[in-house]
């Protein structure tokens, strides 16, 4: 089979399309045919060499996060899924990989995939894997978002951005979208109350919020100033100085800054599956480029300046 790997930590032009064995699933887990995967920001720090404590210094590694395909093959003890179910899913984030999502199969364990939406290609499906879940515990399970509720999604027209707009909206709340202007008409369109331009709007002049879901991982105190009596605010990027900021907030109690690392469980897949069944969470996918383009998508990512995400188109 084909997968993405790096033989080297470095930019994008690091990244191969390699000739390789197909996996064989063992006791526990499932063999995926993979028919798309998407660029998070997990798989280009693990290229650039940001997690090298988690992915080390054995090369080939590889990349790809997230997944949507059929499953091919299962192994012992596998209950709840066969051959020729669609699903989607993620392979774990904190272990080392030799072949990851972005190959033509992909093994994982069971419990790391469920059923694929019905009415969503396996392009959109994958768009929805690590944005839907990261948003969706961000919302429910770390700031245990409440209806009616006025809510700033900061850097809203990433990924998860997006899918936070997408939640909160459906959920009832006043949604304030930080996002680069020309992104208004999609922001708005995807339940945007109101969308302030990032570069001319400084968080002074803004709020107070029940609720803040950050994308960006910059200036965090001065975001979290913001929260009114009570409310609660969480980053999902995290760097050194972002992690400095959330130790330092443990004095505000509820108005810290909360953080966690996704890792999407079956639960969870299929909670996330069944918001896009019900129509409030839906895909947005910005570009869409084959498994040997992957160079082209990461770049894409890295420049940033788009709408949602940077999906690859994988056949088997």
């Amino acid at each position: 089979m084909k997968a993405a790997q790096i033989t080297s930590y470095g930019t994008a032009d690091v990244l191969r399309v390699n000739d390789v064995d197909r996996p064989a699933p063992g006791p526990g887990e499932v063999l995926v045919s993979v028919e798309a995967s998407s660029v998070n920001g997990h798989d280009v720090i693990v290229r650039a060499g940001g997690l090298k404590m988690v992915s080390g210094r054995r090369f080939p590694i590889g990349v790809g996060l997230d997944f949507a395909g059929t499953v091919v093959a299962t192994g012992a003890d596998v209950a709840g899924h066969r051959a020729g179910d669609r699903v989607w899913g993620m392979v774990h984030p904190r272990q080392r990989h030799i072949t990851a999502g972005a190959a033509e199969y992909v093994v994982v364990a069971a419990d790391r995939i469920a059923h694929a939406p019905e009415g969503v290609s396996p392009v959109e499906a994958a768009s929805l894997v690590v944005a839907g879940s990261t948003a969706l515990i961000a919302l429910r399970d770390s700031v245990h978002l409440a209806s009616g509720e006025r809510v700033l999604v900061r850097g809203a027209a990433g990924g998860v951005g997006t899918a936070a707009v997408q939640l909160a909206h459906a959920l009832g709340c006043h949604v304030t979208a930080l996002a680069r202007d020309r992104h208004a008409p999609v922001l708005t369109g995807l339940g945007a109350d109101e969308v302030l331009d990032h570069r001319s709007t400084t968080s002074d002049r803004i709020g107070p919020f029940d609720v803040i879901v950050d994308t960006v991982g910059s200036e965090l105190n001065c975001y979290r100033s913001r929260l009114a009596q009570g409310g609660r605010m969480v980053t999902v990027a995290l760097s050194a100085p972002a992690l400095a900021a959330i130790a330092a907030s443990s004095v505000y109690g509820s108005r810290r800054i909360r953080t966690f690392s996704a890792n999407p469980d079956t639960a969870v897949l299929r909670d996330v599956a069944g918001h896009v069944r019900s129509g409030a969470l839906r895909p947005v996918v910005d570009g869409v480029y084959p498994l040997a383009d992957i160079a082209a998508a990461h770049e894409a990512f890295e420049r940033g300046g788009v709408v949602g995400k940077q999906v690859l188109a994988v056949s088997a």
